[in-house]
């Protein structure tokens, strides 16, 4: 995207970024023949978005159901539910641990180290070292049952 001349190409990325759930945004100024250029790339979940529905600031609200694989949901459960317990632990709401589109973004981009948990939008230094050892753990868990069931074409009990 021309940095002088952007405003169509801004007007399409905008519609565009309307329609899908963002995971995270990469932009990156580059220089090419003497001409300055938005190198802009988008990771964004396939599915459907629940247009029906509003959340917090009149945002779409996600039904991780639909956007995620069964496998990848179960997951995101399992975040959810450790999430509502440390919030309930530390009498603070839900939103200030992770929301509900990093948990997703975990699960997606299957994160397995606290650099990779700092990729994801809006997850910073404190929240990678007051919460990435239970996180990280709950991913590992879940990576090694998918591990084994594709080893052995079953799930494991």
């Amino acid at each position: 995207m021309p940095v002088s001349s952007a405003e169509d190409a801004e007007i399409d990325l905008n519609a565009f970024l309307k329609t899908v759930q963002v995971i995270t945004v990469h932009r990156d100024l580059i220089c090419q023949e003497n001409r300055f250029y938005w190198a802009i790339a988008v990771e964004y979940a396939t599915g459907r978005l629940n247009e029906g529905r509003k959340g917090a600031g009149g945002k779409k609200k996600i039904d991780y159901k639909e956007v995620l694989s069964p496998e990848d949901f179960a997951v995101f459960v399992k975040l959810r539910d450790w999430r509502k317990e440390t919030a309930a632990r530390e009498a603070v709401p839900l939103y200030t641990i992770f929301m509900n589109d990093q948990l997703a973004g975990m699960v997606i981009k299957k994160v397995r180290t606290k650099s990779q948990l700092g990729e994801i939008d809006g997850i910073g230094r404190s929240r990678i070292e007051k919460y990435g050892d239970a996180v990280l753990s709950i991913l590992k868990e879940a990576g090694n049952k998918t591990a084994q069931k594709d080893e052995t074409g079953e799930s494991p009990v």
